[in-house]
């Protein structure tokens, strides 16, 4: 699959959003389990963590054919590609607040199914605002 077609890319960015998932997930499950710490401070704890690894792989592998609406504002760049993830974070978050505080899911699957849903947010938001068109070739 091509690096610049937009399945590739969102090929690329479902692989990057699994392993900053494992890294959200994992951090979550330590905090809520070993730690014992409220779900949703928790929950934020690994969405940080997610957030920090997803944005240094958008640049370097997913959108790396991408000509970045902001690549000289590096600041700003992070800035937007920051709040799209903030309001994923708070998407996420009203999630896990609907379905295990007031509808009392399992905190692992509410998780799962809150991040496919983010994820796409993310991945629509991000691309639309920050990597919408190819590099010249």
């Amino acid at each position: 699959m091509p690096r610049s077609s937009l399945m590739g890319q969102f090929v690329r960015y479902l692989v990057t959003g699994g392993l900053a998932f494992v890294v959200d997930f994992g951090l979550f499950a330590l905090c809520l389990y070993k730690f014992e710490w409220h779900y949703l401070l928790a929950n934020l704890v690994g969405l940080v963590a997610g957030l920090v690894l997803n944005y240094i792989m958008s640049i370097v592998w997913v959108f790396s054919e991408c000509k970045r609406v902001l690549e000289n504002k590096k600041t700003a760049e992070f800035g937007i590609f920051a709040v799209v993830g903030i309001a994923g974070v708070g998407f996420n978050q009203l999630l896990m607040y609907l379905m295990v505080g007031q509808l009392g899911w399992n905190e692992m699957l509410s998780k799962i199914f809150a991040a496919v849903l983010v994820l796409m947010w993310n991945f629509g938001a991000r691309k639309m605002m920050l990597f919408r068109e190819r590099k010249a070739a």
